[in-house]
């Protein structure tokens, strides 16, 4: 994450405007609250399954939960309460190509990111593709669909992605200053290579 303000049309950013495919709305939490727009990648055409498409990470900012599943998925799994939570408050989603949206993120401040080629000493870091590094042992999905999700991004445990001023303060976070995923958790973000649905994906925790 660079210092750099993202500006809309940028593809690769934290915060900002979201590029959503033509007809997707800006997802919204159960409890009827818009969903904060962490980040966006357009992820590298090199990356299995995945390179091309363009992911989009959001979650409530009233509700911040960890998310537990079965390792065989419900359908619609991405807008099924999980963890003993009544809410389905985080949402993934990955299209190719998109439109960008007409209003700005209202939380995050909007920031550019910048992919790279990781290195030997990177393995906590955030990363796209590649191998994750699992904390407690690796964990297994099956989509709805029947296709075993496979790995995508991994987001590391209390990453801060900067809050805007005004911004309320995220409920149980680590940082006042800026919101987590999924209560700062070490997240593994995996999806279905099969595009059965463009939210169908599933956030791994641990710690």
């Amino acid at each position: 994450m660079t210092d750099e303000p993202a500006e809309p049309g940028d593809r690769n950013t934290a915060g900002g405007r979201p590029i959503l495919a033509p007809g997707q709305s800006w997802p919204v939490c159960t409890c009827g609250e818009r969903m904060a727009f962490f980040f966006q990648i357009d992820v590298p055409d090199d990356v299995p399954d995945f390179g091309g498409e363009h992911l989009l990470v959001f979650q409530c900012p009233v509700h911040n939960e960890a998310a537990f599943g079965p390792a065989r998925l419900p359908d619609r799994y991405w807008e099924t309460p999980s963890g003993g939570y009544d809410m389905a408050h985080w949402r993934f989603l990955r299209h190719r190509g998109g439109d960008v949206a007409d209003v700005e993120d209202e939380v995050m401040q909007p920031r550019r990111l910048v992919l790279r080629a990781a290195g030997p000493d990177d393995e906590w870091d955030f990363r796209v593709g590649g191998e994750p590094a699992w904390i407690q042992g690796e964990e297994k999905y099956t989509c709805a669909c029947g296709a075993e999700l496979a790995f995508l991004v991994q987001i590391p445990e209390n990453y801060g992605f900067p809050k805007l001023p005004e911004a309320p303060r995220q409920p149980d976070t680590f940082d006042s200053n800026a919101y987590g995923l999924l209560l700062g958790n070490m997240v593994y973000i995996l999806a279905c290579p099969d595009r059965c649905d463009p939210a169908a994906a599933w956030p791994a925790n641990q710690n």
